[in-house]
């Protein structure tokens, strides 16, 4: 019971562990603060903040700034329109992120020879502009949430969202981020593993794996407070079929002499 209060009394006073000096500067402040957001009022948002939102994806750093990203937007209207259903969570403005070397194929030929390399590139790229817009909207006091699959958004739907969306190959639906005006915020924060397992020195530490446990149960027990009509285990076997489904498409578009089914 002592160690079940523990865990879950993680989830509300886990904080990062920084001075309170640099908690107050503006910038570190709000990285720190960002959550995802799940819950929005659906109010619309307005045309200047969508605009710096989009900007801010396309000034993110990227590999040899190659850009390699495309932004796929759409209002609430159009999201309905084109999906038959609302933005997840009632999201005022939804942006389909994609890993994109297509539009650069024919500017670097050389690339068709380095095809994982390329995407992963990519991949890592549309993560940055993600990750810039998801700042962005939190700055000017938006919230924003990345999809994976929740309304067939990302990823684990790739195979979907290439077909509805008329994607060529090398492209890829990293992600959806749903933007919108927060509705229900919950107090806490979703468990980081332990500092002494992601920051290592000199060289990786093997053993950094058997010291997550404590981690772990604080995931389970987070998970069965937001979600106390499943498990984690139903939800992982929800993910693994279709992370399954998902990889036979990204082999696809990583190796070039796979057929297509």
């Amino acid at each position: 019971m002592l160690k079940l209060i523990k865990n879950l009394s993680q989830l509300f006073i886990g904080k990062p562990k920084i001075t309170s000096d640099h908690m107050e500067n503006e910038t570190i402040s709000l990285i720190m603060k960002r959550r995802s957001c799940r819950s929005f009022t659906g109010e619309e948002i307005d045309a200047e903040s969508i605009n710096t939102i989009l900007e801010a994806g396309r000034f993110s750093p990227s590999t040899v700034n190659l850009q390699t990203w495309s932004f796929i937007t759409y209002s609430k209207n159009e999201w309905k329109e084109f999906f038959g259903h609302s933005i997840p969570f009632k999201g005022a403005y939804a942006i389909v992120i994609c890993a994109d070397m297509f539009k650069i194929k024919d500017l670097f030929p050389d690339f068709k020879e380095t095809p994982y390399i390329n995407n992963s590139f990519a991949i890592f790229n549309a993560g940055l502009a993600s990750m810039n817009m998801t700042l962005a909207a939190e700055a000017l006091g938006l919230r924003s949430v990345m999809l994976s699959e929740t309304g067939r958004t990302g990823l684990l739907d790739m195979k979907t969202l290439k077909e509805k969306l008329k994607l060529p190959k090398h492209v890829l639906p990293i992600t959806t981020l749903v933007i919108g005006k927060p509705g229900i915020t919950f107090p806490g924060i979703p468990p980081r593993q332990p500092r002494n397992t992601v920051v290592m020195k000199k060289g990786y530490d093997l053993n950094a794996g058997s010291n997550l446990k404590e981690w772990f149960k604080q995931m389970l027990v987070g998970y069965k407070v937001t979600h106390p009509l499943s498990t984690l285990d139903s939800q992982i076997e929800f993910y693994r079929k279709k992370m399954s489904e998902a990889e036979k498409e990204v082999r696809k578009v990583f190796d070039p002499d796979i057929k297509k089914n």
